[in-house]
């Protein structure tokens, strides 16, 4: 086939997530409910550790980051995916699939290297409880720098490699947003080489953090072990296990994504991984840290209680 037949700067066409549905304004409205949902409980997380003074510790200024970028990472696809369900349009820019490329995978990579970096905050706080605000003063706005750089490192560098092939003329991505592994599928030249070296990529990318989280959770494991009170350890494993469920359920996700073969994935099962991690996880984080966390819970009840008090009395 000549180059002249493959199209890079055309608009391209989102199949979207309700193209098979046989309920899809049933699941539009679900996606909007989870969308609202998911921004507005990380927008009260930001606020109560903004305004509550026992929530100004390193750990829930992370917090507040991961937070953020839930928020941030959110907007990037879902409202686009919503406008075009309602507009019964699926067309994006070339620029705009771009923009959207890099905007994803910088928030994705960013919130990746925090969940790793974030573990060694816990190790700290377990490990050395009385140097704890005294060490991670001088590491916490570090450990915020290496996330969003790593972040934006992937992004700059997968975007201008990405975007670049040349397309099919049907123009059709089987996806709702422009992920990688949906625009490889889209180019009708040979991607084997650039699909190898993303594969080694996210490797190393795994290997980073999971470093980080073994070393930081062995260490913590240990201490927890020779822990002699038994409120000690229960607050410890409670403290630990909200930020391994986050790590696992975005950690695994990533993984079925960007490391198991593509022999292994169908189009229907990536995008259903795909909306869970993007549009499932960014409600689930705040959750699963404010359920199982008093301090957060305790902030919330005070602030409702202050909201109910002036109520009454304005009322009155």
């Amino acid at each position: 086939m000549e180059r002249g037949n493959y199209s890079t700067y055309a608009d391209l066409i989102l199949l979207g997530l309700f193209s098979n549905s046989p309920f899809p304004w049933l699941l539009f409205a679900v996606i909007l409910l989870v969308f609202v949902t998911s921004v507005a409980s990380n927008m009260v997380m930001i606020i109560l550790i903004h305004i509550d003074s026992r929530l100004h510790t390193p750990m829930y200024f992370l917090l507040g980051q991961l937070s953020l970028m839930d928020i941030l990472y959110i907007f990037t696809i879902v409202p686009k995916m919503l406008v075009d369900q309602v507009m019964s349009q699926r067309a994006i820019s070339f620029a705009g699939c771009t923009a959207q490329h890099f905007l994803y995978l910088t928030l994705a990579g960013a919130e990746f290297f925090l969940l790793g970096l974030m573990s060694y905050d816990r190790y700290i706080a377990i490990c050395n409880p009385l140097h704890y605000p005294v060490l991670m003063s001088h590491k916490i706005w570090l450990i915020v720098a290496a996330a969003w750089l790593g972040g934006s490192i992937d992004g700059f560098l997968l975007t201008p490699v990405t975007m670049p092939f040349p397309f099919c003329p049907s123009q059709e991505i089987n996806h709702f947003f422009c992920e990688v592994p949906a625009l490889l599928k889209l180019s009708c030249v040979d991607t084997s080489a650039y699909e190898t070296a993303m594969y080694v990529c996210c490797i190393m990318m795994l290997l980073i953090p999971f470093s980080v989280i073994s070393a930081s959770y062995t260490r913590i494991l240990i201490t927890v072990h020779r822990m002699s009170e038994a409120q000690g350890r229960r607050k410890a494993v409670a403290t630990c296990s909200s930020h391994m469920v986050v790590v696992s359920l975005f950690y695994g996700a990533a993984m079925y994504t960007y490391v198991l073969p593509h022999s292994y994935h169908t189009p229907e099962q990536d995008k259903a991984v795909s909306a869970f991690y993007t549009i499932l996880t960014p409600m689930l984080n705040p959750l699963i840290y404010s359920l199982r966390n008093k301090d957060v819970t305790g902030a919330l009840q005070k602030v409702v209680g202050r909201c109910v008090s002036s109520g009454k009395v304005t009322t009155f």
